[in-house]
C-alpha cells in the first residue's frame, strides 16, 4: 500500500509541476511585453517553481523518513516478540523434557521392581 501512496504522490508532483510549467509559459508568451520583461518573468517563474519543487521534495523526504523509522521501529518490535515467544517455547519444551525423563525415571524403577519381583516369585516357587 505505501508503494501505491508513493506512486500517486509522485504523479500528483509531476502532474503539478508539469502544468505549473505549461501555465507560466503559455501566461507568459501571451503576456504583451517586451523581451527583456518576458525573460525576467519567466525567470521569476522559474525560481518560484524551483522554490516550490524544492519544498515538495523536502516535505517528501520528510514523510519518507517518517515512514522509514516507523518501519525500522516495527520490525524491531517484531524481532523482540519473537525472540521473546521463541525463549518461551524452550522454556515449555525444557520443562516437558524433564518431565518425560521424570517418568521415564519412574517406569524404569517400576519395570525394575516387576522384574525384581517375578525373580523373587521364581527363585521361591523354584
Amino acid at each position: 500500500m505505501a508503494h501505491e501512496d508513493d506512486g500517486v504522490t509522485r504523479g500528483l508532483l509531476l502532474g503539478f509541476l508539469a502544468g505549473s510549467v505549461i501555465g507560466a509559459v503559455t501566461a507568459l508568451l501571451l503576456a504583451p511585453k517586451s523581451g527583456k520583461e518576458l525573460r525576467k518573468d519567466i525567470q521569476k517563474k522559474t525560481d518560484e517553481l524551483m522554490d516550490s519543487a524544492q519544498e515538495q521534495l523536502q516535505q517528501a523526504r520528510v514523510k519518507a523518513e517518517g515512514i522509514i523509522g516507523e518501519g525500522k521501529k516495527r520490525s524491531g518490535d517484531l524481532v523482540s516478540q519473537a525472540k521473546e515467544k521463541a525463549g518461551m517455547l524452550i522454556s515449555d519444551a525444557e520443562k516437558i523434557l524433564d518431565q518425560a525423563k521424570g517418568e521415564g525415571s519412574k517406569l524404569k524403577a517400576a519395570v525394575k521392581a516387576g522384574a525384581d519381583a517375578f525373580k523373587e516369585e521364581r527363585t521361591k516357587n523354584s
